[in-house]
């Protein structure tokens, strides 16, 4: 018997009230429903535990406790919840990311036991289209990338994360985890490009999170020599219409907020902002 306000690690039974707590916000909680859709609650799928927080005996928020520790649809209540549940575990992840008030205040309650953290983005906007862009031509040379380009696609994301995150992705343990990620993405058909004439990435994007509702661009990435050169608009646009074509009626993504190139071609091709995440990274 749950008491009126509890917290507790769910289970693979649990995977319906789950869905319904991340159906309620389908374009904020895209990443984690994506993978919730496909793996469930079972932790060995998942990559992770989710947690949950009980009001009165109903599900009423999460927290995603995996590489990235993820709020969801969190009330302050049990934001306390959760930080107590993770200092008691110890950090285990990589990052804290999710909507800014609630990672804000989630890592108000940590700092102290996991800081300092090696960096801090309080506000990337969340931005979200439904259409394409009227006066941007798609880029025709953007396709999709086939399972047997990974050699070619494969040092692109490298350089992308290495730039965005500050660390490189094959630290660790040799990149095992991020080169399954990115096949993930390739085999499923969520990773594009174009090419140059001698093959290699000039533009790349791809779609991480996908669900019947919203799905999300990510790694956005323009080879340092050809920026500049007008190619993220009509790059972005071509991506943008796979999305809205094949996988889901409302597109997302998150940009840093001093990123003022990348927000402006964002808003060129349609995005709107609708919010802010925060992302702290260890």
């Amino acid at each position: 018997m749950l008491t009126q306000t509890t917290s507790r690690v769910l289970e693979p039974s649990d995977l319906d009230a789950a869905l319904a707590v991340l159906g309620r916000e389908p374009v904020t909680n895209a990443f984690v429903t994506s993978r919730v859709q496909v793996a469930g609650l079972d932790p060995w799928r998942l990559g992770g535990e989710m947690w949950g927080w009980y009001e009165d005996g109903m599900l009423t928020s999460l927290c995603y406790a995996g590489a990235n520790l993820v709020p969801i649809c969190a009330t302050p209540r049990a934001i306390r919840a959760f930080a107590d549940r993770a200092r008691r575990a110890g950090r285990r992840c990589s990052s804290i990311v999710g909507p800014s008030e609630a990672t804000a205040q989630l890592w108000r309650l940590l700092e102290q036991h996991w800081g300092p953290a090696r960096e801090i983005r309080a506000h990337q906007p969340l931005m979200v289209t439904e259409r394409m862009p009227a006066d941007i031509t798609p880029d025709p040379y953007v396709r999709r990338i086939r399972k047997d380009e990974m050699e070619t696609i494969m040092p692109a994301c490298v350089a992308m994360f290495t730039e965005e995150v500050g660390v490189s992705p094959l630290a660790g343990d040799g990149g095992l985890l991020y080169q399954a990620r990115v096949a993930e993405l390739v085999g499923t058909g969520r990773s594009f490009a174009r090419l140059d004439d001698s093959g290699k990435v000039v533009f790349k994007a791809e779609i991480g999170a996908a669900t019947p509702q919203a799905c999300q661009i990510q790694g956005v990435w323009v080879a340092p020599e050809y920026r500049g050169m007008g190619l993220a608009a009509p790059g972005m646009a071509a991506v943008l219409g796979y999305a809205l074509a094949d996988v889901a009626p409302v597109v997302s993504l998150y940009v840093n907020d001093f990123n003022t190139a990348a927000r402006r071609t964002y808003l060129r091709v349609g995005f709107q902002e609708v919010g802010a995440f925060m992302s702290v990274l260890f």
